[in-house]
């Protein structure tokens, strides 16, 4: 008896091991990850809405980029919240000093 429940316990222990190592790998993007432009976030995350008559336009307001880091970061009504494996730290800090600085885009209209 004593012999069975140690087994048990160390089945359970390796899969308690097991379930902390997926969910750490889940919560960070991997370290070969390359970090995209801004540009490239944009495009390929943000400018889906934001410009197509979605959500509001970014571009050319001066908007302050803690404001868009905590709203891409938190979400704000409809506006989903993205996870660092999504936009990583890095990305979202120099997207929101892209948005803050970038001119108006005359083909970008929204809300």
């Amino acid at each position: 008896m004593r012999r069975s429940a140690a087994a048990v316990i160390v089945v359970i222990s390796g899969a308690l091991a097991l379930a902390v190592s997926a969910a750490m790998a889940a919560s960070a993007p991997p370290p070969s990850a390359q970090v995209r432009s801004p540009e490239q976030v944009y495009a390929t995350t943000c400018g889906y809405c934001h410009g197509h008559n979605v959500g509001p336009v970014l571009r050319g307001r001066g908007l302050a980029a803690p404001a868009i880091v905590s709203i891409a970061r938190h979400g704000r009504g409809a506006m989903p919240a993205f996870r660092p494996t999504e936009i990583s730290n890095a990305e979202l800090e120099a997207l929101a000093r892209w948005i803050q600085a970038s001119p108006a885009d005359a083909k970008e209209h929204g809300q």
